[in-house]
């Protein structure tokens, strides 16, 4: 049983990240194998809806960046379920990740894993979590994917990880959040 946990945040060992390890400890300590996945540096491409994934299951236009790997990756390794995890921009979901998303669940990532749970989390200094997360969510629910929810909305507040580790609300909502996929895949 393993789960795959996509970093959507440019820092590599940011809040996200430690976001996304909370819960991957968690779900170690329940027998799941975990495998984070950041998206990194590099420009993301926005789908422009081409439709040759739909023959190849693989994103034909822009052949080279993390969305491919992240497919090749899936189908590889077959994971059990999904966690996604952004920073708040603006009130939405990193640029990133909203390129990475909307083109890895048109290329069928729902064909594949229909049933398998997955989770968003997001992170901010402040405000917008919740319109975050809900856009998140929205590409679980067309795809046949159940969500999987803790104690409280699935974020985390802090600028910088050290300010992160004082929300031990949100870090309690990570935890729980771990438990429940855990048990959902079990």
């Amino acid at each position: 049983m393993s789960v795959v946990l996509v970093n959507g945040s440019t820092h590599a060992k940011g809040c996200t990240y430690a976001a996304l390890s909370e819960i991957a400890k968690t779900l170690n300590e329940n027998g799941i194998t975990t495998e984070i996945f950041q998206l990194g540096l590099k420009p993301i491409a926005g789908c422009c809806g081409c439709m040759q994934c739909k023959k190849t299951g693989f994103c034909e236009k822009y052949k080279k960046d993390k969305v491919n790997e992240f497919i090749k990756l899936v189908n590889e390794k077959n994971f059990d379920g999904f966690v996604f995890g952004s920073p708040v921009h603006y009130a939405a979901a990193s640029g990133s990740i909203t390129s990475f998303m909307d083109r890895v669940f048109f290329a069928n990532l729902q064909q594949y894993h229909v049933g398998k749970p997955a989770a968003a989390i997001v992170n901010a200094r402040r405000g917008g979590c919740s319109a975050t997360f809900d856009q998140l969510n929205k590409y679980f629910t067309i795809s046949n994917m159940p969500i999987v929810s803790s104690q409280y909305w699935n974020e985390t507040h802090g600028f910088i990880p050290q300010q992160q580790k004082k929300d031990l609300e949100g870090l309690q909502t990570m935890r729980t959040l771990g438990r429940n996929m855990a048990w959902l895949i079990k």
